[in-house]
């Protein structure tokens, strides 16, 4: 023979450093996905950094919202009443408001529900 003998290919080992690294950011993404927003008699979406909540009118309606509690107190055609983080704002339908670190858009306001979009500021 030629003094050639064959091995067996063995993977490079991956160190608990590397693999840590490597999983945190998916782990990340997978909780916040799943805890940006809880609700009671609301609807929550997040998408990219905003939540599009749907709160239902006629109801305690109350959502956490990013790290903040909204919760829904009033309407009238023209604007919706909240409170953000405890602080209690109006903004206009289709207008946006700022409360504390969070930005406060009104997307629609109908008799049966008050859709409003809370993305950090």
């Amino acid at each position: 023979m030629s003094g050639f003998s064959p091995r067996a290919y063995t993977a490079p080992m991956i160190s608990s450093k590397t693999r840590l690294l490597l999983a945190t950011p998916l782990l990340a993404l997978a909780l916040a996905t799943t805890s940006a927003c809880s609700s009671e008699n609301t609807d929550c979406n997040v998408v990219e950094g905003k939540c599009t909540v749907t709160f239902d009118r006629g109801v305690n309606a109350k959502a956490e919202v990013l790290g903040v509690n909204a919760e829904f107190v009033s309407a009238t055609d023209t604007a919706a009443t909240l409170k953000i983080g405890g602080q209690q704002i109006t903004v206009p339908l289709e207008g946006e408001e700022a409360s504390g670190e969070f930005n406060v858009r009104v997307q629609s306001i109908t008799q049966e529900q008050v859709i409003v979009v809370i993305s950090a500021n």
